[in-house]
């Protein structure tokens, strides 16, 4: 492999570990604000006990998701200098904006969220937690303006070969940003949604019968069965606009090769063959891919052969990596919807959490982290559906890579798995200890300062 593919699966291995904490974090922020503003409206100390244990998982995946974000930027100067020389006028901005308006604001009020419940005013510690959570937010909000960009540039001009901001209103708000942005939120709501879920059943299956872990499998699953129907729509929604902006990543999803061909069906399953241009086998729904894709049954869609070039050159995505992963991601929200849905009838029909069956409960525990799943998936499909564009239309991914040997990039991936591969696996043990110490009853030691200012290590049980 070049430098060029190995540079790409550098980012690609960055990006995937990164974005699992922020995934939790963006929706987990106002989930703990839920629990505070409950407590304070009804006093129950269930609401507290829950804040308690899922203020924990929030640090530890704050401060996991700063670390790998320090060295995503790196990247930009080692492996990808041509991106900053040529959009770092669009880039270096926005990302400016992220830290100013996002960063700061979390460093500020994350000290007073994670250790002043019991040294300052109620009203203060709720205050510290709405802004960490809007925090979080804007942090995603200023990372997928700049993502957006990328797909749909907007607001900017070309002088040689730089580009320069000409309207920011433009390339804040470029077309693909409302429906990026809002499908990104409803993944972190849905990921957050069956994590709650999936350690509350753990804790239920090992025989935790506290009203904190009743409390938060049932804030699970109706998240869940809340907001997928409402990701389905947006998925729809987003579709659209990237049919609009970006066809050849639709048929690179879709499996489509032929535009001429209508209407077109709905291709289930496939195997893109990008050597005969062709699906070898497919099982295929007529007329339904028309109506999704253009909620008409007679709609024509561009197919993938609309993007090859007289001279043979291919200006469409990896046909297979998109496709499969489209499908990976779709499969995990039907999954997602069918066991929220369910477990919210068998809640109402029976006695809440004692009405869900023993099968189900070790289905939230096994689907815990589905929505890093989706979310990855849906990542995949979006950034390799861009190639061969790194900035759609203005700079290919290789005008971008870093003139560095094929050999020196190995290294620094296998480093950087190396260490990812540990670290993903301290986290889930963090998790799993925590989870396990507090099914029993048993306390968790956290840093815990006295009102006098002297530090000490205090045990807190969950009903503390």
């Amino acid at each position: 492999m070049d430098t060029l593919i190995l540079s790409r699966i550098q980012f690609g291995a960055n990006i995937s570990f990164h974005i699992l904490f922020p995934t939790i974090t963006i929706a987990l922020g106002w989930v703990l604000l839920f629990f505070k503003l409950r407590f304070a409206a009804t006093g129950a100390e269930k609401w507290m006990d829950a804040y308690k244990f899922w203020v924990k998982v929030f640090a530890l995946s704050f401060a996991m998701g700063v670390v790998s974000g320090i060295t995503m930027s790196f990247q930009f100067g080692t492996n990808w200098p041509g991106f900053m020389e040529t959009v770092g006028n669009i880039a270096g901005p926005l990302l400016a904006y992220e830290v100013m308006t996002a960063f700061f604001l979390e460093a500020v009020f994350l000290g007073i969220m994670l250790f002043g419940v019991s040294r300052v005013p109620p009203w203060l510690h709720t205050l510290a937690t709405f802004l960490v959570a809007f925090g979080t937010t804007m942090s995603a909000f200023w990372i997928l303006v700049l993502n957006s960009w990328m797909h749909t540039p907007a607001g900017y001009e070309l002088r040689d070969g730089v580009v320069y901001a000409t309207d920011w209103i433009a390339i804040i708000f470029n077309p693909s940003m409302p429906y990026r942005l809002a499908h990104m939120l409803l993944a972190s709501g849905l990921t957050v949604a069956f994590l709650l879920a999936g350690l509350s059943a753990f804790r239920w299956l090992k025989g935790d019968r506290s009203e904190g872990v009743r409390t938060t499998l049932k804030v699970g699953a109706w998240m869940g069965a809340l907001l997928i129907p409402l990701q389905i729509f947006m998925g729809d929604m987003h579709g659209l606009n990237t049919l609009e902006h970006q066809p050849q990543k639709i048929a690179a999803m879709e499996g489509h090769w032929d535009g001429s061909k209508t209407p077109v069906p709905l291709v289930l399953f496939a195997l893109p063959n990008e050597e005969t241009r062709e699906n070898d086998f497919e099982l295929a729904i007529p007329y339904l891919g028309s109506l999704i894709l253009t909620h008409s049954l007679d709609g024509t869609v561009p197919g993938l052969n609309d993007f090859v070039t007289e001279d043979g050159e291919v200006l469409h995505p990896p046909v297979a990596k998109v496709f499969w992963s489209f499908r990976i991601m779709v499969a995990t929200g039907f999954a997602m919807l069918a066991l929220s849905w369910a477990a919210v009838f068998f809640m109402r029909r029976g006695r809440g959490v004692e009405g869900l069956p023993r099968p189900m409960l070790y289905g939230f525990v096994g689907m815990a982290f589905s929505g890093w799943i989706a979310t990855l998936a849906g990542w995949y499909t979006t950034e390799i559906g861009r190639q061969p564009w790194l900035v759609d239309g203005v700079l290919r991914t290789s005008e971008a890579v870093a003139d560095v040997p094929a050999p020196m990039v190995l290294s620094t991936l296998i480093a950087y798995l190396v260490v990812y591969a540990a670290l993903i696996f301290c986290y889930m043990g963090v998790l799993t200890y925590l989870a396990a110490k507090a099914a029993k009853g048993e306390p968790v030691k956290v840093f815990d300062a006295p009102r006098s200012g002297a530090a000490e290590v205090r045990a807190i049980t969950p009903a503390q």
